[in-house]
Formats: C-alpha cells, structure tokens, sequence
C-alpha cells in the first residue's frame, strides 16, 4: 500500500511539473495586446522599454490573493518594474470593491473575455510572465510566487 501511495505522489509530481516546463514562447516577443474595462486601458506595445510582470490573476483565486501582498510589494520596492495584473473576473462591481478593499496600487485591468489568458496559452491562474525591455518573454511563473524573495528581486533587477 506504502508503495502505491508513493507511486503516485511520484505521479502526481511529475503531472504538476508538467505546467513549469519550459514554455515555447520563451525567448521570444510577448503576445501584443490592448484591453480596457471602461476603467483602466493597458497597451503592452506602449511599456517597451521597461521590464513588465504580467500576471494572470482573479478575486476569486485563493493563490493568487495568496501572492497579492508580495506583487505590492514588489510594486514598492521595484518602482522601475511595471507590474500589469490581468483579472479574468467577470463582475465589475466585485473587482473595483476587491482592489479598493485590499489596496491595489499597481496598474490592473478587467478582462472578463479571457482574450490575454487565450493569448498567452494560461489554462490555470495565476501564471505570471516577466517580459524583458525589448519585450522578450524571458520568465513563466507558475502558482504563487513570493515576488519580493532575494531570489526573484535579484532576477529582475538584472534585466
């Protein structure tokens, strides 16, 4: 029994990692896009030139709310990042709320018909990308991140 329970955590290892393997667009120009929710309008072509985290992002994910104080963090921290946090919530009125409730001061936008989660291939929230100054996508975070551990900050501070 031992050994079968073991089977398949070694299993279900494995299928999780299989979200974290190395991106095909990597290395290569970030999917374009301009949303706007009638509140907030994001341009991607307009932010060349700076290092953007993208992140793919709803009120209702319990990670994602998870990584929420580290993104503003970062957002302190690192003024020089642009940090662009897509939500796929459908409820305006529920989205606007959270973001006064829980003190979001970094450039969010609504996208309910989830064209940027289709754009970029995101199947599960949150996925993050890190878009280099030329718009390379250099990084793909998968799940909760601690945006402000030494490792991360060393990364972007680099680019």
């Amino acid at each position: 029994m031992r050994r079968l329970i073991l089977g398949l955590m070694a299993v279900m290892t494995i299928a999780g990692c299989e979200r974290g393997d190395h991106p095909s667009n990597i290395g290569k120009p970030a999917p374009l896009f301009a949303v706007s929710d009638g509140t907030q309008t994001v341009d991607l072509s307009k932010l060349r030139g700076k290092v953007v985290v993208l992140n793919l992002w709803a009120t209702w994910c319990t990670p994602c709310l998870q990584e929420l104080p580290s993104l503003i963090k970062l957002h302190h921290d690192m003024p020089d990042i642009d940090i662009v946090a897509v939500s796929m919530d459908e409820d305006d009125t529920v989205y606007r709320e959270f973001l006064t409730k829980r003190g979001v001061d970094f450039t969010t936008v609504r996208d309910a018909s989830q064209k940027i989660n289709a754009l970029y291939g995101t199947a599960q929230i949150p996925e993050t990308y890190v878009i280099d100054r030329q718009g390379v996508l250099r990084r793909k975070f998968v799940s909760a991140q601690n945006w402000t551990s030494p490792e991360i900050e060393k990364y972007l501070a680099h680019l």
